[in-house]
């Protein structure tokens, strides 16, 4: 007997046929509702409105029923700028296989000397590494900074920056650098099977967009999809040596 319900219909003064007149059901659907069974969703918002009560007074149970996030799912930033400093560290640091970088120009983490130093440490710890930047002659990478609002010609510069400041991680054995022109929905940060996957929004910096910290490599997992995206990228791009 759901008595919360049960309870919830005499403080206002309806009756299981009132209910089911209201919500277009069989009255005896809702007299199973009263011997405890629980509705569906849209059912137990509708109850809850009539009777003017919240749906999990009603049914406290259907919380504990509800599925959490997926486990593959560490954590959710609102804004890359959000994402602490020593979380990016960490990341690349605990990587004991591979490292890849996909991005337009990451021109933040290229900047950051200590953190090249870290894929250098790990590299030669006999960590590959593999970083895709834009090709900055590449349509896609103006075009990103259009959709930015940042300006072609900024995002353009921004890529060359990039691609100046990584190329003395080319001398190290283990880290690779390609230049791709691919569209990209998203920036993929990779340390084995741990993700850093930075959204990308119109009209929004990649800064200011979500980044989404995902695990794990099962076949059909959200993590396989962003890996093999990576890859199909990888396969597509040229090594940054033939760039002038």
């Amino acid at each position: 007997m759901n008595e919360h319900l049960r309870h919830a219909l005499i403080q206002a003064r309806l009756q299981p046929l009132d209910v089911a007149t209201h919500l277009t059901v069989d009255p005896k659907t809702v007299t199973r509702w009263l011997a405890g069974r629980v509705p569906h969703p849209r059912h137990r918002l509708a109850v809850a409105d009539l009777l003017h009560v919240d749906e999990n007074d009603l049914w406290p149970e259907s919380i504990r029923r509800r599925p959490g996030p997926p486990t593959e799912i560490k954590a959710v930033y609102p804004h890359r700028w959000a994402v602490p400093a020593t979380i990016w560290r960490t990341f690349f640091e605990a990587a004991q296989t591979e490292i890849g970088i996909l991005v337009y120009s990451g021109l933040f983490l290229a900047e950051d000397a200590g953190l090249l130093r870290i894929l250098v440490g790990r590299a030669r710890a006999g960590v590959r590494v593999r970083i895709l930047l834009g090709d900055p002659d590449s349509p896609q990478v103006a075009t990103r900074g259009a959709d930015e609002g940042v300006g072609s010609d900024v995002m353009i510069s921004r890529t060359r920056n990039a691609l100046t400041l990584c190329r003395p991680l080319e001398d190290v054995e283990g880290i690779e650098i390609r230049l791709h022109g691919t569209i990209l929905y998203n920036s993929i940060y990779r340390a084995d099977n741990d993700l850093l996957v930075n959204l990308h929004a119109y009209g929004t910096r990649a800064s200011d967009a979500p980044v989404v910290y995902i695990t794990g490599n099962e076949p059909n997992s959200t993590a396989a999809t962003y890996l093999d995206s990576f890859e199909r990228v990888w396969d597509g791009a040229v090594p940054a040596a033939q760039n002038g």
